[in-house]
């Protein structure tokens, strides 16, 4: 593959808002660690390499585990993640693959037993520029260095 253009160069107004978006997101007081998994996760579902590889990164400086990092996209199988993590993962597919699922309730009141109203929300705006930043990403071809 090869990138198709520079959406930072293309229409730097609209990077100015995914990157204020980015910058709140990373201040919510969720769990930074929770919040790169679930960075981890969308783009493991929307294949985007770049994503990918930034945070996986990202994962391993904040000190996650390499053998969670590994079995994410197996998460259901694995005995390696709490309660409130598998929450926030099943939301976070729930919400990634939303024309497939529609957002089901099992998924949402697993998540709203383990988060505050507050805290859901945070969690869903999360999984929201995620998805978006891999939209850009994938959609225009992002590579990661090499």
């Amino acid at each position: 593959m090869k990138p198709r253009l520079d959406f930072y160069t293309a229409s730097p107004d609209a990077l100015k808002a995914m990157i204020a978006l980015e910058g709140a997101v990373s201040k919510l007081p969720l769990e930074k660690t929770l919040i790169e998994l679930v960075k981890l996760r969308t783009s493991q579902i929307n294949g985007c390499a770049f994503c990918l590889d930034m945070h996986s990164a990202d994962a391993r400086k904040g000190g996650e585990d390499e053998r969670r990092l590994y079995t994410l996209s197996a998460w259901r199988e694995t005995p390696f993640f709490t309660p409130r993590e598998r929450a926030a993962l099943a939301w976070t597919e729930s919400l990634t693959l939303l024309s497939q699922t529609h957002a089901p309730d099992e998924d949402y009141e697993l998540a709203a037993s383990e988060f505050s109203p507050k805290e859901l929300v945070d969690l869903t705006v999360a999984i929201t520029t995620i998805n978006a930043w891999n939209r850009l990403a994938v959609g225009f071809r992002k590579m990661p260095q090499a």
